[in-house]
């Protein structure tokens, strides 16, 4: 579970698109309401269209900043998408109370309040806690290598090589890799998707490129990226002869 990244309603996951829109499939099922209300028939409805039309008009033009509303089909995402506003209205079209919490959760989403990701866990799995903290001190650490990268003249594409240097020689793959390996959409956060372990070897190899490229005062693209590659191979090298140390103690 993701609570920097989810929307979370009643404990279920309420799935977004990239653009931030809200699935209103979700809601439905979670509201388990009648057929005659699913998404595809609301949208129909006149106080629905007024919205959605008043709305558009005030986001602008749909083929540069988007549509309010969008049903989808094929890989990736799968059906009715809409904006905050629009999914809000249609929350409270299947439930009153649900669309009061919906408002109440989506502000506490947006404006970042930690005490929500903390509601959530209280309720959530042991193994759930565990992963969200985890999650939160590879975020501390992303956010923390990443300082060091621009600090010492990291630029533009610099950020995304450094990274994928340290993908690479930890996970065995680039970014795009590990998510056609993981049958992940192309544009989904790989990190939301990893085990608590991996993360953890995450964070080592990003604090060891760290202090490599802080140690050895490293400047530019091309020297980080190097710092990240030694740093990611070092941590999986110590990960690979444990592993096999073990191996031979339990064949032994």
């Amino acid at each position: 579970m993701s609570t920097g990244q989810q929307l979370i309603l009643r404990d279920v996951l309420i799935e977004q698109d990239a653009q931030g829109r809200v699935c209103l499939d979700d809601l439905w099922h979670l509201a388990r309401a009648s057929d005659g209300r699913k998404p595809k028939n609301w949208r129909e409805t006149e106080p629905a269209k007024a919205l959605i039309a008043a709305l558009q008009q005030k986001v602008g033009d749909p083929d540069l900043f988007g549509k309010v509303i969008e049903a989808k089909r094929g890989r990736g995402n799968k059906g009715t998408f809409a904006h905050p506003i629009v999914a809000a209205a249609y929350a409270g079209y299947l439930d009153t109370d649900l669309e009061v919490e919906m408002r109440e959760v989506w502000l506490r989403y947006r404006s970042g309040d930690p005490t929500l990701a903390d509601d959530i866990l209280q309720r959530a799995s042991a193994e759930a806690n565990h992963w969200a903290g985890v999650r939160a001190l590879s975020r501390s650490q992303r956010r923390s290598y990443t300082d060091v990268l621009k600090s010492h003249g990291v630029v533009k594409k610099g950020y995304m090589e450094c990274t994928e240097a340290v993908y690479l020689h930890l996970l065995g793959g680039k970014s795009y890799q590990l998510r056609s390996r993981m049958n992940l959409p192309p544009k989904s956060n790989l990190r939301d998707n990893l085990d608590a372990d991996n993360l953890a070897y995450l964070m080592a190899a990003e604090s060891l490129s760290a202090e490599r490229i802080q140690d050895e005062q490293r400047q530019g693209n091309r020297e980080c990226i190097e710092a990240s590659e030694i740093g990611a191979s070092a941590i999986r090298k110590a990960i690979d002869a444990d592993r096999r140390n073990r191996q031979r103690r339990m064949i032994s």
